[in-house]
């Protein structure tokens, strides 16, 4: 999953779990909430887009802006994150040589 590879475009997918379409900045302003730090424009949204380009997050006109969300295959790639991590959290780190 290498849409997963980088931080910021997995918090994009996470933020967008379980909603409906997303204005893109509006999906901005919750990951700054969240970081509690100010995101830089230009790399978020080429990030966004680059999401859009995969068939994990769909992008729609919505008025003049874009809206975003995450596709079925999306939703499950976040799903399957989230118990591998689920697991490593309960295992404390254990067996290493699980991801070889």
């Amino acid at each position: 999953m290498r849409w997963l590879e980088s931080g910021p475009r997995r918090d994009i997918c996470v933020v967008l779990y379980g909603e409906g379409p997303v204005r893109g900045q509006e999906l901005k302003r919750r990951l700054e909430r969240r970081y509690d730090d100010r995101l830089e424009p230009k790399p978020f949204y080429d990030r966004l887009e680059a999401l859009a380009r995969t068939p994990y997050v769909e992008r729609a006109a919505d008025g003049i802006h874009d809206s975003y969300r995450l596709t079925d295959r999306g939703e499950r790639a976040v799903e399957t994150h989230y118990e591998w991590l689920r697991e490593r959290v309960a295992g404390r780190g254990e067996n290493e040589n699980d991801d070889a």
